[in-house]
């Protein structure tokens, strides 16, 4: 179980970063720059996450947690969201 967990966080983590670099590959071919190219990004990232990441992040930003605190929530949102499949 353990282990399917952690293939699972994995496999979010990957697509995190895969989406950030095609964000930034076309933030590049848009030419934004400073504030635009700022906001390009976070709005990018925010819709290539999976629906299930999304929730939790959104709701952990609702209930205001930052750093380990938002991390270990998400963490576990994510394994009671894949338990409940």
């Amino acid at each position: 179980m353990k282990r399917l967990l952690v293939i699972l966080i994995a496999s979010f983590s990957f697509g995190v970063v895969y989406a950030a670099d095609d964000c930034a590959a076309q933030a590049t071919e848009k030419k934004l720059a400073g504030a635009a190219k700022s906001s390009f990004m976070k709005k990018c990232t925010a819709d290539s996450m999976p629906p299930a990441q999304a929730t939790c992040e959104a709701t952990a930003k609702e209930k205001k947690l930052a750093g380990a605190a938002k991390n270990s929530f998400v963490k576990k949102c994510l394994s009671d969201a894949g338990a409940a499949k």
